[in-house]
């Protein structure tokens, strides 16, 4: 590899490995992390079977974390029909109907950082199953500006 740099005319080579990177990056900053008072998922399919797997999944992952969480589901879904031609040229008699069930659940964190709630965010989106939809909700906790404040 030392012969091939001048050839290829690369002048300054740097070698990083990630674990020295990555400390210094750690050490360099010193922001604070965010409070998040609660983190909730609203979960959405078509299969309630699959929406109570994924719910038992992301509980457990959120126990893995050290996290209180709570789960609930809507009792009724929500239905859309469609009523169509069954032909497309001609027969307005002769129709069919299709009906979409949305079913939802919800799983709801409480008392997380920052840095833990995108890690638990993350590892949850990677392993959301096919025909689910996720729409995550975080409720931060700030300081009272000092404009609001009463002296």
């Amino acid at each position: 590899m030392n012969r091939l740099i001048p050839l290829l005319g690369w002048r300054n080579v740097q070698r990083c490995f990630s674990s020295v990177a990555a400390s210094e990056a750690i050490s360099s900053e010193s922001e604070t992390d965010k409070l998040i008072k609660t983190l909730e998922l609203e979960v959405r399919g078509n299969d309630p079977a699959v929406l109570k797997s994924f719910c038992k999944f992301a509980v457990t992952a959120g126990n893995h974390f050290g996290l209180e969480s709570k789960t609930w589901n809507l009792r009724k879904p929500t239905n859309e029909r469609f009523t169509v031609l069954k032909s497309v040229h001609i027969y307005k008699k002769h129709r069919v109907q299709y009906e979409i069930r949305t079913y939802f659940s919800f799983v709801q964190y409480s008392l997380l950082t920052g840095s833990t709630a995108d890690t638990l965010l993350e590892y949850v989106e990677r392993n959301l199953p096919e025909g689910v939809a996720l729409k995550a909700t975080k409720v931060e906790v700030q300081q009272m500006p000092d404009h609001i404040k009463s002296s």
